[in-house]
């Protein structure tokens, strides 16, 4: 039976709820299978997060890592492409650490690309009436650390991994900022799951940036 680890994040930055832990708890909640579903939420800390990380890897040698985080701003769901070696956080993490200028993993490549069919899965949840789209950033903050994590070492085709970044929540989301309801949250997880699954070859379209 395949494995498929799914983690989101607790709170960070002052806010009361964070809906890609929000998100993965719902999902996990109504899983049917067939495949084993691992869930997680991990914390906001460099630290922490890859520690737990590796952790849940090596006990469940997971086929497909879809790690998952708020990009606040965001109106859609982001489908990340490329994982970058650094740490350069603007704000401390939740237990004060602010590293600057430093490489997620030592003497590793500069950055990883997602080895999840990043295109199949954007197009599959703007199908379902999500909006959707591939991002070329995922940060440089814990984020951008899990997904590092998730895709260095190992021997290609191990697994599939990478990295979703999700908006707020309506339900708890600041005033003015852009979000869509949690129950779509998920539901755009549960898509990004099956079709990472069921995925032999990634789908070629432009999704590229000008800037």
């Amino acid at each position: 039976m395949r494995t498929v680890l799914l983690t989101g994040f607790e709170p960070f930055g002052g806010d009361a709820t964070n809906p890609s832990g929000d998100a993965v708890n719902l999902v996990a909640d109504h899983w049917t299978g067939p495949e084993n579903l691992v869930m997680a939420v991990l914390p906001v800390t460099f630290h922490g997060a890859r520690l737990q990380l590796l952790e849940l890897i090596v006990e469940h040698s997971p086929d497909v890592i879809i790690a998952t985080g708020l990009a606040g701003g965001r109106t859609g769901i982001a489908v990340e492409r490329v994982a970058l070696n650094l740490k350069d956080a603007r704000i401390p993490d939740n237990s004060g650490e602010q590293p600057v200028d430093e490489p997620s993993v030592r003497h590793a490549p500069d950055a990883h690309f997602a080895t999840l069919p990043v295109k199949a899965i954007a197009a599959d949840i703007m199908a379902a009436g999500i909006p959707a789209s591939i991002s070329y950033s995922a940060g440089t903050f814990v984020c951008n650390h899990v997904m590092f994590t998730a895709l260095d070492g190992g021997e290609p085709g191990d697994r599939a991994a990478g990295f979703i970044h999700v908006p707020y929540a309506t339900e708890n989301a600041p005033e003015d900022q852009p979000s869509l309801p949690l129950s779509d949250i998920a539901q755009a997880l549960r898509i990004a799951i099956r079709t990472s699954l069921d995925t032999e070859i990634d789908h070629s379209y432009t999704a590229g940036s000008i800037w």
